[in-house]
């Protein structure tokens, strides 16, 4: 429970809401604890004038004081439980708003925490969890703010002020009434303990699921295409399994302690209606007393019998508030500096000294040592085996990581102290697998700057070698493209990445292995484009095939994150040895007539 308390800052905002509810809690209480007390003066009234007349039809006569009094009695109860009802709604309204006002905030602070995660916590992060935690335990939670908070706090309310009615009408009878007080609580308190812990299972097994759910759906055709569609069944089985078994857990304990708390109360009724049935047969308390104090037994049975339901949605409601703490509460990453140095226009200088960087504080050094100065306008191929570090090191330019130790500089400035926006903004992405959203192809190339006018959004298509297949669509520029752009082939997402890359004028450009996945055709006019984004700009070129490669500036060589050698294509074939095997294993007779024939010239 304590992650539900310190869930409470979310609550905070909203205080003159919270104590209007409380108010409306404790007025109607009130209101409903008149009900018992107006039904047995009725029955005293009705008692004391049939003895008075001899006769029940005299006594409710016309202009008798017996009827005059039931008259006004029945209004009372009338009125209170009219007022009664207006503070029930006002109740239930203002807790849904808190509630939904609070989810809200819960909402908010956990997609600006994630958004400011580094790219290493989601590295190590199931999605599937990410998005069960911010959707099932917030609603969780939002249905405990709403409905069982209110409810607990009415209960409570309900049950203190009956139990002191029942003291001032006839403490032997309250006892009487109570007795099984303690024994009810401490079967509470065993139930929450016990419930808990299996909540938390169940959830954690319900995000397994949607994990698995989740992965088929956006690798579907992986699936299809490598015949796994029984391997991904059997896997969405089990797991769907363990969530019928983990409910039967829940359920099992609900159904073990659930009918003892719910028949527990009925103790104390027989016990007050001995008690109290043998007190007016010996004339110690009137007949109307008697039913009067039933009437608040009853009204004390019913918060008891709604515990079990308060307990069984608190005790989930503590573990979705626990799993949503978890995220929260991860610490580390990329964060924007206390006093962040925003960047004007870079001229593109980069500088890396004596980078070391290694993943999720593992014991493999990803990168060890790395020195290297990049200077404006330069373009730099960074070249080696798989798990050299080659997208590590370019990743560390924007600050989605940080290095362990050494410096990353821009113009001099050391990355970590400068605003991420005015930093990430002038730099430009082209990857192997570009992301296109569910959009029209307009709104997906203004993406990195969404102000850009529409003649800009042209202009940039046309530089790509995009614009001659955008203007072949039925709907143009406005036309939708499907989920990650399913809709459009690999070459033709590649220009569309470049174009909104150009849009963006960026002075630094990274391109990771933005050819490997295209065809001949599409590579030449992609390359043609990159070139045009290249001119003037600072430039990272990664690729596995050196015929993209060898018209950069300068080449580096990267061996189990070491720098092995800078220099020309030429050059480091004969100073190389790591260079000239790879040169030996990928560049075959075609790549070398493709490098020669003017594509790469």
């Amino acid at each position: 429970m304590k992650s539900l308390v310190r869930f409470g800052r979310f609550l905070r905002p909203d205080v003159r809401l919270i104590l209007a509810i409380l108010f409306s809690l404790a007025a109607g209480t009130a209101l409903g604890l008149v009900g018992p007390y107006l039904t047995g003066s009725m029955v005293t009234v009705i008692k004391h004038a049939v003895s008075a007349t001899g006769s029940p039809r005299a006594a409710a006569a016309p202009g008798g004081a017996g009827l005059h009094a039931l008259v006004v009695l029945g209004a009372l109860m009338l009125g209170a439980a009219a007022g009664n009802g207006v503070l029930q709604f006002l109740r239930g309204y203002l807790s849904e708003l808190l509630a939904q006002r609070t989810m809200l905030r819960t909402r908010t602070a956990l997609y600006e925490h994630l958004q400011s995660q580094s790219f290493d916590y989601f590295d190590r992060q199931e999605t599937g969890q990410l998005l069960s935690r911010s959707t099932g335990d917030v609603e969780t939670l939002r249905r405990l703010i709403s409905r069982a908070a209110p409810g607990s706090l009415a209960a409570l309310f309900q049950f203190v002020g009956t139990a002191l009615i029942l003291f001032r009408l006839d403490a032997g009878l309250a006892l009487a009434a109570l007795c099984v007080a303690p024994f009810f609580v401490w079967t509470t308190l065993t139930m929450s303990r016990r419930l808990q812990p299996a909540s938390w299972a169940l959830q954690q097994q319900l995000a397994d699921l949607t994990t698995v759910l989740q992965e088929v759906v956006s690798s579907i055709r992986v699936v299809k295409a490598f015949v796994r569609a029984d391997f991904e069944r059997e896997r969405f089985r089990r797991e769907n399994q363990g969530y019928l078994e983990r409910s039967m857990d829940v359920a099992r304990l609900q159904a073990k302690y659930q009918p003892l708390l719910s028949q527990m109360p009925t103790m104390g009724t027989v016990a007050v209606l001995a008690y109290g049935g043998l007190q007016v047969v010996h004339g110690q308390l009137s007949l109307g007393m008697f039913v009067a104090f039933n009437a608040y037994v009853i009204t004390l049975l019913a918060p008891l019998r709604m515990i079990s339901f308060l307990v069984n949605l608190a005790a989930t409601a503590g573990a979705s508030a626990e799993r949503i703490m978890e995220i929260l509460d991860s610490g580390g990453g990329v964060k924007q500096p206390a006093h962040a140095v925003t960047l004007p226009r870079l001229r593109g200088e980069v500088r890396l000294e004596g980078v070391w960087t290694r993943y999720g504080g593992g014991d493999r050094w990803v990168l060890q040592g790395v020195d290297l100065a990049v200077h404006p306008g330069e373009s730099v191929a960074l070249v080696g085996m798989t798990g050299a570090g080659k997208s590590t090191l370019v990743q560390l330019v924007p600050r989605f990581y940080d290095p362990e130790q050494g410096r990353v500089l821009v113009d001099g400035h050391d990355v970590r102290t400068l605003d991420l926006r005015s930093l990430r903004s002038q730099i430009g992405f082209v990857l192997q697998d570009p992301f296109l959203f569910s959009a029209s192809l307009e709104d997906n190339i203004r993406y990195g700057r969404p102000g850009a006018s529409r003649e800009a959004v042209v202009a940039a298509a046309e530089a790509a070698h995009v614009a001659e297949f955008i203007a072949s669509l039925p709907d143009g520029y406005r036309t939708l493209v499907g989920e990650r752009g399913v809709g459009l082939s690999g070459g033709q997402k590649q220009r569309v990445a470049i174009a909104r890359a150009l849009l963006t004028d960026p002075r630094i450009l990274i391109l990771d292995d933005a050819t490997s996945s295209v065809d001949a055709e599409n590579e030449h006019l992609i390359w043609d484009a990159l070139r045009r984004l290249m001119t003037g700009r600072t430039s990272f070129i990664i690729a596995h095939r050196l015929a993209s490669v060898m018209f950069a500036d300068r080449i580096v060589v990267l061996e189990q994150g070491r720098v092995a050698a800078t220099g020309k294509h030429a050059e480091l074939l004969s100073t190389s040895p790591l260079y000239r095997r790879i040169h030996d294993l990928q560049l075959a007779p075609g790549d070398r007539a493709l490098a020669g024939g003017g594509l790469l010239a």
